[in-house]
């Protein structure tokens, strides 16, 4: 755990460059839809939207002048249809749009979408915010690199993405944590162990207990419990590796004592092994691909000159690997990166994780 400052200037957003709207395109991330991000900023009027607990969430519910609600609504639907289903106006008679919300909190600025059928009041919840390419990179490598499939949509300068269900990190460390069983903070400190080790080794920073989600899943007489990211716009932009780290982030430190009260040394060491060798054998699965990603990111801007600099310099002292020192982008350090990971751990077994071997 550091008490250094670790992030200190906003990052700024970077445009979707010629490689990557072409990989985009070319993957169907690319879809006409009928309403842009400044669409929704024509709101006339809002009011705070506080939690059961009567705390401010820092979202705002958005209203719209008469004249313009019905045509908001409207395209609302057909965007939530284009997005789940055919794309169709057979079924924009079952929607209905319950509320629009604006977070001024972050860098994203997104808008938070109900969507509900009526029917029988099953809901859907999307963001829409402005396309940033660090933002674009880090829910493709998410896809690709984690256990999770994501759904997104690009249009010009709007990004349309799912909901990601899960319970965030700082509410489930402040109610949650405190009720679980010592089993299920054992198993818990293992998923924190595998989580930190996964946004390392793909560059995805700034996992502070908000920025991602704790997902439990009832088996048979027991709760298990996953971590997603659910925030994805410091991908590969900061200088300092901690920062890649969400070990070193104060609002994590529940989480880091609770990994030493639980795990010994050799079971952390076993569990980092265990994600770097599954990742490698994410990175061969994705192929193509994840190599085109990687290509139009290497002819990227992503960060600052200073940022590249250390990043390099740092993964350099950490690995021993050479290939860092020439690294002119961030795009080119995320490289080898992973392709430090796939030579280095594509042929562990679990065979061998267990009987220590390696």
């Amino acid at each position: 755990m550091s008490e250094e400052k670790l992030m200190s200037k906003k990052k700024p957003a970077y445009p979707i460059s010629k490689e990557l709207d072409e990989y985009l395109d070319y993957y169907n991330r690319k879809i006409e839809i009928p309403i842009h991000y400044d669409d929704l900023l024509r709101f006339s009027g809002s009011v705070a939207v506080y939690d059961a607990n009567d705390e401010d969430t820092l979202w705002v519910r958005v209203y719209y002048p008469e004249f313009d609600r019905d045509e908001i609504d409207l395209a609302l639907k057909r965007v939530y249809s284009i997005f789940v289903s055919d794309g169709s106006d057979s079924i924009l008679q079952y929607l209905n749009v319950d509320y629009v919300d604006y977070c001024t909190f972050g860098n994203s600025k997104p808008f938070r979408i109900k969507i509900r059928n009526i029917l029988n009041d099953n809901y859907t919840l999307l963001y829409v915010k402005k396309t940033d390419a660090s933002r674009v990179y880090g829910l493709e490598l998410e896809h690709m690199l984690s256990p999770y499939n994501l759904n997104f949509v690009i249009y010009e300068n709007t990004l349309i993405e799912e909901h990601i269900v899960g319970i965030p990190g700082d509410l489930f460390i402040k109610n949650n944590l405190p009720e679980c069983s010592e089993f299920d903070k054992a198993q818990i400190a293992k998923e924190f162990v595998k989580f930190n080790e996964r946004c390392m080794i793909r560059l995805l920073g700034d996992m502070r207990s908000y920025n991602y989600v704790m997902v439990p899943t009832h088996d048979f007489d027991s709760v298990v419990y996953k971590i997603r990211a659910i925030d994805f716009d410091q991908q590969c932009y900061e200088g300092k590796l901690k920062v890649y780290r969400p070990q070193f982030f104060k609002e994590n430190k529940i989480m880091v004592d609770m990994v030493q009260n639980k795990l010994r040394m050799d079971s952390v060491n076993q569990y980092i092994v265990e994600e770097r060798s599954i990742i490698a054998k994410r990175i061969l699965s994705w192929g193509h691909r994840l190599t085109a990603l990687l290509d139009a990111c290497r002819k990227d801007t992503i960060s600052t000159p200073e940022n590249i600099e250390l990043l390099k310099s740092q993964l350099q002292e950490l690995t021993g690997d050479i290939n860092f020192r020439d690294s002119k982008n961030m795009g080119e350090i995320l490289t080898h990166a992973l392709d430090f990971v796939r030579r280095n751990y594509e042929d562990v077994s679990m065979k061998q994780i267990i009987e220590k071997k390696f």
